[in-house]
């Protein structure tokens, strides 16, 4: 199942950065972070628990960026 996010980068370097760490997160099968549109698409991996993913993926973010959001 994919999912988009409202996410905020404040930059296309820190986009990528992201979307690398998103795609290592368990339960993620891969991830799309577009800095122009400020979003994340992410492709969950079948019978995961995507809140409990994308908490993951939101500290993983916050690793590249500290003040990262993303609205779950």
């Amino acid at each position: 199942m994919k999912k988009t996010y409202n996410i905020e980068v404040d930059c296309a370097n820190c986009a990528n950065l992201m979307e690398n760490a998103a795609k290592k997160t368990a339960g993620v099968m891969n991830a799309v972070v577009n800095f122009m549109t400020q979003k994340m698409i992410v492709e969950f991996e079948e019978g995961v628990n995507e809140a409990k993913v994308m908490k993951n993926v939101l500290m993983a973010c916050r690793k590249v960026e500290p003040d990262c959001e993303i609205e779950i």
